[in-house]
């Protein structure tokens, strides 16, 4: 189960926190390239990753759930002061990903975008806080507080050019897969 958990956070932090650069980049090289890269393929397979992550990490909730009850406070989270909005975020990233099987939906960049931001809605809601409150502490210098932003800033700056790779990597693995069909080196084989 740990080795699980394990997976499941390297694929959350090198791809699944990229998806909203990953989603843009892939729209302004639509709007800006259009029918010169394979944007639409890109997307469905990045609509597919989400549907795939989603799908696993239910399964380990469900998992954990029914056979890690005192590791997985469900329960508690659940009917507590804040059900809403714990309800919101459960249902954001369980069940809305799982409209991206909807081949309509799945080909519309700004509703893979939309699932993106509201899959993570919580992780996002919890850095606001995190950041509004430390910016707020009055115990802190101001070179605590000026680190405290400039490591953040970097963080944030990391996962959007990261995103950038990814989608430039996989537009350039879609040119080259077209390109091998159009000289026939695929259909000779």
């Amino acid at each position: 189960m740990n080795l699980y958990k394990r997976v499941i956070e390297i694929v959350d932090s090198n791809l699944i926190f990229c998806l909203i650069p990953i989603v843009l980049t892939l729209m302004i090289a639509e709007f800006f390239y259009r029918k010169r890269f394979e944007t639409k393929k890109v997307l469905k397979v990045v609509a597919k990753i989400i549907v795939i992550h989603t799908i696993f990490t239910l399964i380990y909730a469900l998992v954990g759930i029914i056979f890690y009850q005192e590791k997985f406070e469900f329960i508690k989270k659940a009917t507590g002061a804040y059900s809403w909005a714990y309800w919101m975020m459960f249902l954001s990233a369980s069940i809305l990903p799982l409209t991206l099987l909807i081949k309509k939906l799945s080909n519309n960049f700004f509703y893979v975008l939309f699932v993106a931001i509201l899959m993570k809605i919580g992780y996002y809601a919890e850095r606001f806080v995190i950041i509004i409150t430390s910016l707020q502490q009055d115990n802190l210098t101001e070179s605590e507080n000026s680190e405290f932003i400039k490591s953040f800033t970097i963080g944030l700056i990391m996962f959007f050019l990261q995103g950038m790779m990814i989608t430039i990597i996989a537009l350039r693995i879609f040119e080259a897969t077209k390109n091998f069909k159009n000289k026939g080196f695929i259909n000779s084989l």
